[in-house]
């Protein structure tokens, strides 16, 4: 399947938390093949299902050559002390501002075949796993910036030419 368009500010798929995983059926594969094709693209670290306009708990990530997937994500640990970082958002396009993130993460959840499945990393990886499942929780990164800095991404959004 080919990789899906990105959802941009502004559509409430966005803003909605996302409904978790009963079962896993063809539309769930079909979700996942989607949502790996779509973060190999050069570049991207995370798709969140929501992105793709699907309001069901999923994501994928592309770290460091490791590309894969998760279902029903719980972020279950954060750890280290709180950095700033540069973050961006397929959904946020051209938009780059200081974002506070733990330096390490632990998501939990399951895979296709319905089994266990645990995600951790430092680095990127931490970055990208609290980014992506801010978003299943109806958040983005904007939502986390300081009043300054969330003014000025918001002025800067309001002039660009995808808004």
């Amino acid at each position: 399947m080919p990789e899906r368009q990105i959802r941009l500010l502004g559509d409430p798929v966005l803003k909605t938390v996302s409904d978790p995983i009963d079962m896993i059926d063809a539309r769930v594969r079909s979700l996942v093949e989607d949502l790996v094709d779509s973060v190999r693209l050069p570049g991207r670290a995370g798709v969140a299902a929501s992105q793709i306009g699907v309001n069901l708990r999923a994501f994928s990530f592309n770290v460091d050559g490791r590309i894969g997937y998760i279902l029903n994500p719980v972020l279950v640990e954060v750890s280290g002390e709180p950095e700033l970082v540069d973050e961006g958002c397929l959904s946020v396009p051209g938009l780059w501002y200081p974002t506070t993130r733990y330096p390490f993460a632990r998501v939990s959840g399951i895979d296709l075949d319905g089994a266990a499945v645990e995600l951790s990393g430092t680095g990127i990886m931490a970055q990208a796993l609290q980014h992506e499942t801010d978003h299943l929780d109806g958040l983005l990164y904007l939502d986390r910036l300081d009043k300054e800095n969330r003014r000025a991404a918001m002025k800067e959004v309001r002039e660009s030419t995808w808004f």
